[in-house]
């Protein structure tokens, strides 16, 4: 192949564990290779984004990537270091998350079937739904002892743990090796990545090849992401980073990676773009020069924002982010849905005012004070006589000012900014 896959995935820091003859693997032919995604929500978040990455780089190396959403795993779940086992979905919420999942990885991978390495989507309750019981145990569990099955740190780490680990989360690597077995027969599949927490699971479907089909099958695993403060990657405190704009808007998502340390984003720039060597070693030098311009962040989000969710959206959520330190954005304000406004404000002091008292017009001064924006007019009356207060972008000229309802943004906020950098949102009920 034109590009050495393996080579380009280690200096981006996504290579781990690989298994011997892989790499040559890679070489030799246009490879098939898949990874597995866990159907447990209907939105993949941004931990899932390292993997589909794998399979955007693969593809564009000119192997045929296969996305395998779990909707048979998904019933049972994966016990690789988790500490206790976790709810099972009913099928009608499994069919509604595979739907949402498939239709996001659509977006990011080239189904184009005129191509020989077409990307495609295969769900391995396909193969399981009329597979018994009984022909399961006999046909695949025979063929791994269960001294194998416990020597993965996963399957111990649990029986080492407080709450043991059941008969259904034991048998995961089975079926997790008998989808990869599966796609080796029906798809020529010879490859399978994922996460380096998956490896005694990966490990176990290219044994089972070997064992059940005498064939040979490859291996190779990513790290886990980190952050430099030990935070858990992909989370906040409102929870998930999602790929899907309704869960996670693309203002939030940008800021997410607007927001990443230095050290984090160096490593990342790496991982989440497809910049070359050459212009991630410039971005950094000139980061190191001029931290506080933060050029390191800024490309980091524009490259994975556009990715995720396209230019248009990339370009809004970085004119939201100059919305509270740029002066020239009433036009802006007034074009933000009610949503976008208040994630945009979210953190902002927040104020209540009677409308009754808008009625008719209150004078800037007595407004400000009766918010308790200043704790006395006099405060308020010095700040206005000095421009430094402004409405809803823009700037109140004096003390004769009045505001009324027409100041009102969707009928029911005004946003008061005082100085340079302090906000607060009056609430109008």
């Amino acid at each position: 192949m034109a590009i050495n896959l393996v080579e380009e995935l280690r200096w981006r820091g996504m290579l781990q564990d690989i298994m011997p003859g892989t790499e040559e693997q890679l070489q030799k032919e246009m490879t098939t290779a898949y990874i597995g995604f866990d159907p447990t929500a209907d939105s993949l978040h941004i931990g899932s984004l390292v993997p589909i990455l794998l399979l955007v780089h693969l593809q564009r190396a000119g192997h045929k990537p296969i996305a395998l959403v779990g909707g048979a795993t998904g019933m049972i779940g994966d016990p690789s270091f988790k500490s206790e086992e976790r709810n099972l979905l009913s099928e009608e919420t499994l069919q509604h998350n595979l739907r949402g999942v498939r239709s996001q990885l659509e977006k990011f991978l080239d189904f184009d079937p005129s191509k020989t390495n077409a990307a495609e989507v295969a769900n391995n309750f396909d193969w399981f739904k009329d597979m018994g019981f009984l022909t399961f145990i006999r046909d695949v569990g025979k063929h791994i002892s269960v001294n194998y099955m416990m020597s993965k740190d996963s399957v111990r780490r649990r029986l080492d743990g407080d709450n043991g680990i059941s008969f259904t989360e034991f048998t995961y690597q089975l079926i997790q090796g008998y989808d990869f077995y599966w796609l080796y027969t029906h798809k020529g599949c010879k490859l399978q990545m994922g996460g380096s927490d998956q490896w005694g699971n990966i490990t176990t479907g290219t044994e089972m090849i070997r064992r059940m089909g005498g064939g040979e099958a490859y291996a190779f695993t990513c790290p886990l992401m980190t952050k430099s403060d030990g935070g858990k990657f992909g989370k906040t405190e409102k929870g998930n980073i999602w790929l899907d704009p309704q869960k996670t808007s693309p203002y939030q998502f940008y800021q997410f990676w607007l927001n990443a340390s230095d050290e984090d984003s160096a490593k990342w720039i790496r991982t989440f773009t497809f910049l070359s060597k050459e212009e991630i070693d410039q971005l950094l030098i000139e980061n190191q020069s001029a931290p506080q311009l933060r050029k390191l962040q800024k490309r980091l989000g524009q490259e994975v924002t556009t990715f995720v969710h396209g230019q248009q959206e990339y370009e809004f959520a970085v004119k939201a982010s100059e919305l509270l330190f740029a002066s020239d954005t009433l036009g802006l304000l007034n074009e933000l849905t009610e949503t976008q406004l208040l994630e945009i404000l979210e953190g902002v002091p927040t104020t209540q005012y009677s409308r009754n008292d808008l009625v008719g017009g209150k004078d800037i001064v007595t407004f400000l004070a009766e918010t308790q924006i200043f704790p006395s007019k006099g405060e308020a009356r010095k700040m206005v006589q000095g421009g430094g207060i402004s409405i809803n972008k823009t700037k109140v000229e004096g003390i004769e000012s009045m505001v009324n309802t027409l100041n009102l943004l969707h009928d029911k906020y005004i946003l008061v900014q005082k100085g340079k950098t302090k906000y607060f949102l009056v609430r109008v009920h």
